[in-house]
């Protein structure tokens, strides 16, 4: 069965993989290996455009068998793990353009739940017939070790933000990590929503709810920024940077070792 796939496939530059589904607005954000559908249409069977997620709704749970991974295409989705009293752990937050679900490859199966945060559109990469292609695109394997790379590089960030960071330097680094993200996707910088609750950035970033309304008083008070519900509009980008200890090209670096923020 495999060979008949392989022998039907052609030979295809990984050049024409680097721009994305034409069809979508983050065609050269999304997986690096492209999928360009007007330069081979064949690819448009392996991208599964699936039914938007609704606000709470799961795409994968925590040991569920693993079969896809998967592209955000437009809102947001958090990862989380359990403990075993049920309290739970965000691991990520995942914007349009990221991937997620790389983790479950070793394992064969999820070791998180992911969850819809706001209505969230996705296009499905089934791994199986992934693998297929990569045997025919010689750069292709590089670029899922890429992505692979950046979450070991995100989990290691969080790691060092979690040890050596005081409340004020967590958020500002969460909210630099946010703000440079969106920029590489065309977005604003300094406006954006935050899809998680201010209970969840907590959760991530190791602090109370309490002390994460503080914070965010705090630099509302310095000037900083203002907030409205979810709504952020930072006023003086690079004085939070300076708080969060990071550089203009470190955020943006960081940024880019960073799929699930």
């Amino acid at each position: 069965m495999k060979d008949n796939v392989m022998t039907s496939l052609q030979p295809i530059k990984l050049s024409t993989l680097k721009t994305a589904c034409k069809s979508c607005s983050l065609h050269d954000l999304c997986l690096p290996l492209g999928l360009d559908l007007s330069d081979i249409d064949r690819l448009n069977e392996i991208i599964k455009r699936r039914k938007p997620l609704q606000k709470g709704e799961y795409l994968f749970q925590n040991g569920n068998t693993f079969t896809s991974i998967y592209a955000v295409r437009s809102g947001s989705i958090k990862t989380y793990t359990e403990s075993e009293q049920g309290d739970e752990q965000i691991t990520g937050l995942y914007l349009p353009g990221e991937i997620l679900g790389l983790d479950a490859i070793h394992n064969n199966q999820h070791p998180c739940s992911a969850i819809a945060l706001e209505t969230t559109s996705l296009c499905e990469i089934p791994f199986n017939i992934l693998e297929e292609l990569s045997e025919a695109v010689p750069g292709l394997y590089h670029q899922l070790f890429r992505i692979m790379s950046k979450e070991i590089a995100s989990d290691e960030a969080l790691l060092m933000l979690m040890a050596q960071k005081n409340a004020e330097e967590r958020l500002a680094a969460f909210l630099i990590n946010m703000s440079t993200r969106l920029k590489q996707r065309n977005f604003s910088e300094t406006e954006f929503h935050l899809s998680m609750s201010r209970k969840d950035i907590g959760n991530y970033l190791g602090l109370t709810i309490e002390t994460i309304s503080r914070t965010f008083s705090r630099f509302q008070n310095d000037g900083l920024l203002t907030t409205q519900r979810k709504y952020v509009n930072i006023l003086k980008l690079n004085e939070l940077k300076a708080i969060a200890g990071i550089g203009r090209h470190a955020a943006e670096n960081s940024a880019d070792d960073s799929v699930a923020g």
